[in-house]
């Protein structure tokens, strides 16, 4: 009995710096968040810092969640002297460099809202990157006017991935 014990043991502390390392194996999303919309809006939008410590750059290709009949990837870009919403097909995240989407630059564009975003609901999505494949993350949602999960309560907007 005791050697199968002390075999048992050994097999786990083998395993844990596997598991420890698996940890990083795909893009992680920290600050997930949305701001509240009205009970009329069709549109709304998510926020969040992409951090690639996997020392390998994979790209973010697609966004999916149920609270809207679409979801895009955008950018904000200067046309004629007019701030304007582009959709693009992805984002390019290299080890080392996070990416921020925020206000006014890269964001989630969530179109075609089947209900409004309540401040403090939690609105699931899944991020689809070219190698990590699908990471569910839950983002928060913030009230109207809010700059960011910055000093806020509840979850403080630190949506938490895991690779699905």
């Amino acid at each position: 009995m005791r050697l199968l014990s002390s075999l048992i043991v050994a097999a786990l502390a083998l395993l844990m710096p596997v598991a420890a390392s698996a940890h990083h194996d795909h893009v992680e999303a920290s600050k997930v968040w949305s701001r509240a919309t009205p009970p009329t809006a069709k549109t709304g939008a998510v926020y969040m810092t992409l951090t690639n410590d996997t020392g390998k750059a994979d790209k973010l290709v697609a966004v999916k969640s149920d609270v809207a009949e679409k979801v895009e990837i955008h950018t904000h870009m200067m046309e004629n002297n007019i701030m304007r919403m582009r959709r693009i097909d992805g984002v390019e995240v290299e080890p080392g460099t996070p990416v921020v989407f925020q206000p006014g630059g890269l964001h989630i564009m969530l179109i075609g809202l089947k209900q409004p975003l309540v401040a403090g609901q939690a609105i699931p999505l899944v991020l689809v990157y070219e190698t990590a494949g699908e990471v569910k993350v839950t983002a928060e949602v913030l009230p109207t006017g809010a700059a960011g999960p910055e000093g806020m309560g509840g979850m403080g907007g630190h949506g938490k991935a895991h690779t699905h």
